[in-house]
């Protein structure tokens, strides 16, 4: 049933919470995990007012190779959990990247955080996590704080 899981991942605690969420989906058949981190493209929107482009690239490389740093370690322990995984990083807007790729991947189900980094949009449920339920064709799993 659950055999293709996109983990979106934020480094927020409850995404990171989600990971034991996926892991236990083993036991239910699932057998490769898409670990998906988006670099949250509306930031480098707000610093093009700040900084020249040149500069805006090289923090989005910086931010992308910190991003694969912090996952290697997720992803080898899912490997040690008997999971394949695939590791993708893309730069754009959270949900729609979620939901494109969620399409691409061809994943049984969704597992995501309820709350992500930023807080100041939420209040009963994240604007990401919100946003992917209502328009997912998958399953959702969404794991509370």
């Amino acid at each position: 049933m659950f055999e293709k899981i996109l983990y979106p991942l934020d480094f927020s605690d409850v995404s990171l919470k989600a990971l034991a969420v996926v892991k236990q989906l083993k036991d239910a058949g699932a057998k490769e995990v898409v670990i998906l981190h988006v670099i949250d493209s509306r930031f480098f929107d707000a610093m093009a007012w700040y900084a020249h482009k040149k500069n805006l690239k090289e923090i989005g490389n910086d931010l992308e190779k910190e991003a694969r740093k912090q996952i290697s370690a997720i992803e080898n322990d899912l490997i040690n959990s008997g999971f394949n995984v695939k590791i993708r990083v893309i730069k754009g807007v959270p949900s729609s990247v979620i939901l494109r790729v969620e399409k691409e991947e061809k994943v049984s189900a969704i597992v995501i955080g309820s709350h992500g980094m930023s807080n100041l949009e939420e209040m009963l449920i994240g604007s990401v996590s919100e946003k992917v339920i209502r328009k997912a064709h998958s399953l959702v799993l969404v794991v509370k704080r």
